[in-house]
This record gives C-alpha cells, structure tokens and sequence, in this order.
C-alpha cells in the first residue's frame, strides 16, 4: 500500500539524521540553567536554616549573622540571595500557607444544601469538627509558624503578592466550606476564623504540649454552627423530638 503526501521522508543509506535546532542548548545557556538550579537550591537552605533558627530562638531572633552561620556564609554573603530579612520572612510565609493549604485541602465541608437529597445533619457536623481539628492541628504543631501566618508578630512585615495570593486562596477556601453549610455572612465568616485562632492561641500559650483546648473544639464547633448555621443545626435534643 502505497502512502501519498506523507510527510515522513527516508533519509540515504548512510546520511547523519538531521537534528533539530531546539534539540540542543547552547553550552551557555545550558550553564545559565545549572547556575539557576544552584542558586534556588541555596535560597531554599537558607529558608531551612532560617526555619530552623527561628523554631530555636523565637520568630523575632532572626539574626543575619547566625543564619549565615548556619548555612556556612557570611552574613553580608546572604543578601546576594534575599535583599533584606523580610524577604526572607516572606519566603517562609509562601512556604507555611502552601504547607497550610495542603493540610487542609483533603477536608470539606459537604454540601448541606442540595437540592434533591435529604440532608444528612450528622456527616455535615463531622465534617466541620474535622476541619476545625486540622486547622488546630496545623497551627500547634508548629507555633512560630503559626505566628507567622496568623498573627502580626514581626513589626512592618507585609508579604509580597505572590505570598499574599497564595493565603488569599486559603481564605478562599476556607469561605466555600462555609458556603457549603449556606453560610456567606463575612461576620460569621469572622466568628469562625476567631473561634479557631482562639482555640489554638489558648493551646500554645497555656497549656503547650497539651489537650486542654482540644478537648472542647467539637463542643466548640457545634456551638457556632447552631449560630451561624440555625437553619440546619438545631440543638440535639430538639433533633431528637422531631
């Protein structure tokens, strides 16, 4: 069978294939490549250390000089790679809201609202207990980290943009699960926002290693959703009786 206008042609017996211009790098280009690869693979050391010296001496004892330590430069050497510490403070708080966003991404609030189903009140109020256990769980598992995202602890620090972008999707995401239940008044939003960062502020400062307000977040839970949420969630004994 013969193929007519083929596009594939056959080169002569012994003829070098001819080899695309965008096959190969120049030697330059390739160098410029492998030299971005080093430096993003140094700032991503110094972000470590710098987590790692914060965790040691607190979010405020971010010291040049002891960072370059830790990273075997001078301190002068570091801003070749950061122009100032709250650039660095904002590369450690893109890392801590995608690490935060990845915590919670596999837990939702279902839709407690659908239009041809029956709503099941008792997966809707697991699911939001178990949103508000992650949230805990994700801030006291790291309390310098979570100073760093929720709270104003380094004085005129603002994130970039881009950093900003990424805890504005968290946010975001945080308001769907909520729409999830029909709730899109931004003050409750807020009572929600409050409840967890207060829970988790109590843990870390008063009782730090221990359950003492994690024992109460799903009684804590369920009490805002019968505010925030009265249309689904009423109280259990009334539940009950119907």
């Amino acid at each position: 069978m013969s193929v007519r206008n083929s596009a594939v042609s056959v080169a002569p017996r012994g003829a070098r294939p001819a080899v695309a211009a965008t096959d190969f790098e120049s030697p330059a280009a390739s160098q410029l490549d492998r030299r971005a690869v080093r430096r993003q693979e140094t700032k991503d050391q110094i972000v470590a250390a710098a987590w790692d010296l914060v965790r040691d001496q607190g979010l405020a004892g971010l010291a040049m000089r002891d960072l370059g330590e830790r990273v075997g430069m001078k301190a002068q050497s570091i801003y070749s790679y950061f122009e100032s510490k709250h650039e660095i403070y904002d590369a450690m708080f893109h890392q801590g809201y995608l690490a935060f966003s990845v915590a919670m991404a596999d837990v939702s609030i279902p839709n407690s609202h659908p239009a041809d189903a029956a709503v099941d009140i008792d997966t809707v109020q697991e699911a939001a207990r178990q949103v508000a256990h992650r949230f805990f769980e994700f801030c006291t598992s790291d309390p310098v980290r979570y100073q760093l995202l929720f709270q104003r602890t380094i004085p005129d620090f603002v994130p970039s943009e881009a950093s900003y972008a990424v805890a504005l999707a968290a946010y975001q995401a945080t308001r769907a699960r909520l729409a999830n239940l029909g709730v899109t008044d931004p003050e409750a939003i807020d009572l929600w926002t409050a409840m967890l960062t207060g829970l988790t502020d109590q843990q870390i400062s008063n009782d730090p290693g221990g359950d003492r307000w994690e024992r109460i977040i799903d009684r804590a839970t369920d009490m805002l959703l019968g505010e925030i949420a009265p249309h689904i969630f009423k109280p259990r004994t009334e539940r009950k009786r119907r």
